[in-house]
């Protein structure tokens, strides 16, 4: 009858309030952190010019790291140039660090170095930063 429908209802409703909450998977689904990431020199920052052609940077994923490890992809080009990149490299990594060696860096101008780590488990969780600097 009409009272059993509802209670019927109103128990199905409970049920479907309760059970959906365990079924959501964060983080777009992936289970997977999102990555953060530290640069060394700082993301952001420009640097004081230095002796070059070679600088070095750190990338340190200070999140969990992906269980398949996360792809480096690393572009340096003179600053505002709409021209080719003079450095670009991609290394996939399995540690927190990486360190890499930017060269052929042209002197008394301002280079602009472009980062993006990517999961190498989930490619949606993608981490860019940047910097400037420049050889004497």
């Amino acid at each position: 009858t009409f009272m059993k429908r509802n209670l019927f209802l109103l128990l199905i409703a409970a049920l479907v309030i309760t059970l959906a909450p365990a079924c959501h998977k964060g983080g777009g689904g992936s289970g997977e952190a999102t990555l953060a990431v530290t640069l060394t020199p700082p993301n952001g920052s420009t640097q004081a010019p230095a002796p070059g052609p070679t600088f070095n940077l750190a990338v340190q994923v200070t999140s969990t790291l992906p269980a398949s490890g996360v792809k480096i992809d690393v572009t340096a080009k003179i600053d505002g140039s709409s021209g080719s990149p003079f450095f670009t490299t991609s290394v996939n990594s399995t540690q927190a660090l990486t360190n890499i060696s930017i060269t052929g860096t042209p002197s008394t101008v301002i280079s602009l170095v472009n980062v993006t780590v990517t999961s190498l488990s989930t490619s949606s969780n993608v981490w860019t930063g940047s910097y400037r600097y420049s050889s004497k």
